[in-house]
């Protein structure tokens, strides 16, 4: 499917500023849709002089009348979706046009306007036309509801053909925004509400209000539920400027259609204020209000949990710390070398699980970077187990990022294969004395392969044989904790050796 990009650049010369007016008008063209309780279509002129239809949307409050994609479709006299005239007048008129006799489409009535979508300050006069189809099939008479919705759906369409809506900064702050459904409440122009939606009432009776809204000035009812001075300014500011009773300063709330989160005394919740000016004549606002006192706690509750998983591993972290520098400094006073060498190599293993709850600690998701661990840790093992060998360690690959529950393992693994390189492949070291970390990772498996050039494998090695503690921890890691395989012989590329890891990431 095509964007809506993609589709005035292949069916229109618009300008850039043309394009991302209709982009914003997209973003927000939900709410029309909602209140008029119709599906929008968006309509644009081709080169050629056909009009093709380029966005589509149905409404949340009542049933689509267009249940195929109209996205695409091009009109023309010459084709079989032919122009409709009121659609081709409507490239040239400020004002909705409206059918007077409904039209049929199967078995639904459809009553079809016209609205052109104006832009001022360029040539581009009216750059698209919107088509609003209401289904006329079960007319019965509207509820108060149903008429301030729709109201206020006849001045945003006049809007929209004024060029006025959507405002020019959109969504700045870029959070959700309240549906017409979750709460409406209609202003007039001297910011007096008009009507509120039951929805609307249950969010303002969950903030501390106990009265009616009716007749009552939304500013300052809103403004005397917040709990932040700061909120309740801000908020009476935005409603009254989106009435048209002021005139809102130069600032971060320059945007009378913008959206706050506010916090009353015993709920959170989404403001939004659009104002109503068909004609450049201040009609009053709709504002919209969504109670997100419970998605509020949930997020706090997982905010916490996180902040508190970080601790953890930052505590598991200091403490490894500390069991590494008390083995250190038993190892400096021990004086049977078999011991030092124990007690040097739990040391390299405390500091290896460690570094990744360090790394773990600073993240949010559970994950960890295996280069960042490799290529911290390689120094270390290689001051530590080297002496007097000098091994250049390269990482040849990118490892990539790893949860937590495969990575500490795997950190394991290539620590005693790095260690057990350094120790045993080389005897003597030589100006290209090396080891070598090469990855092959997709979206199934990871292989990691340690090569070195040193002295090799002894004949007649075999690794599940071999009583090294290091080789004993490696197989078990991979074979167990991790499931995968370990191969281990002599090097593909020459002289030395090669150990390959091959683990499931899926």
């Amino acid at each position: 499917m095509s964007t809506l990009a993609d589709l005035l650049a292949e069916h229109t010369t618009l300008s850039d500023a043309a394009a991302a007016h209709l982009q914003r008008l997209v973003a927000e063209w939900q709410l029309l849709a909602d209140l008029s309780f119709a599906d929008f279509l968006m309509s644009v002129r081709t080169e050629a002089g056909d009009i093709v239809t380029v966005a589509q949307c149905r409404p949340n409050t009542a049933s689509t009348v267009f249940p195929s994609d109209e996205v695409g479709v091009t009109r023309t006299v010459r084709a079989e979706h032919a122009v409709d005239p009121q659609l081709e007048r409507a490239f040239a008129a400020d004002r909705v046009l409206r059918d007077e006799d409904p039209q049929w489409l199967g078995a639904v009535a459809i009553r079809r306007e016209a609205v052109p979508v104006g832009f001022a300050g360029t040539d581009d006069g009216v750059i698209a036309v919107l088509t609003r189809a209401v289904d006329l099939t079960h007319p019965r008479l509207p509820s108060p509801l149903e008429l301030a919705y729709q109201d206020s759906a006849n001045d945003l369409c006049q809007m929209v053909a004024d060029g006025t809506f959507p405002h020019q900064e959109g969504n700045p702050r870029g959070l959700s925004t309240p549906r017409a459904g979750d709460g409406f409440v209609r202003v007039d122009e001297h910011g007096t509400v008009v009507y509120a939606s039951p929805n609307a009432l249950s969010a303002f009776h969950r903030m501390g209000w106990t009265a009616e809204l009716t007749h009552t000035r939304l500013s300052e009812v809103a403004a005397s539920l917040l709990t932040d001075p700061f909120e309740s300014g801000d908020v009476a500011t935005m409603i009254d400027a989106a009435a048209g009773r002021s005139v809102v300063p130069e600032g971060p709330y320059r945007d009378v259609g913008m959206r706050m989160e506010a916090d009353a005394s015993r709920a959170t919740v989404l403001i939004r204020a659009v104002p109503l000016r068909p004609r450049g004549v201040s009609t009053g606002a709709v504002v919209l209000i969504r109670d997100v006192t419970e998605v509020k706690r949930r997020d706090l509750a997982l905010i916490s949990k996180d902040a508190t998983i970080r601790e953890i591993h930052h505590r598991v972290k200091n403490n490894l710390q500390s069991v590494s520098a008390l083995l250190r400094l038993q190892a400096r006073r021990t004086t049977n070398p078999e011991a030092r060498g124990a007690l040097t190599e739990a040391v390299r293993r405390v500091a290896s699980i460690a570094l990744v709850h360090e790394l773990l600690s600073g993240s949010v998701d559970e994950e960890v970077d295996l280069d960042e661990v490799v290529d911290r840790l390689v120094p270390i093992l290689v001051d530590v187990a080297s002496g007097d060998t000098t091994v250049r360690v390269r990482r040849r690959d990118r490892l990539g990022v790893l949860s937590a529950e495969l990575a500490m393992p795997l950190v394991m693994v290539l620590t005693e294969l790095i260690q057990n390189a350094i120790e045993h492949g080389f005897g003597t070291s030589t100006a290209d004395s090396g080891i070598e970390i090469i990855a092959d990772r997709d979206v199934r498996h990871m292989r990691i392969t340690v090569r070195d050039n040193g002295s090799g494998l002894p004949e007649g090695f075999d690794v599940t044989g071999s009583d090294r503690l290091g080789l004993q921890i490696v197989q078990t890691l991979v074979s167990i904790e991790l499931g995968g395989t370990l191969t281990m012989g002599h090097a593909t590329t020459g002289r030395g050796t090669e150990v390959s890891v091959d683990i499931p990431l899926r």
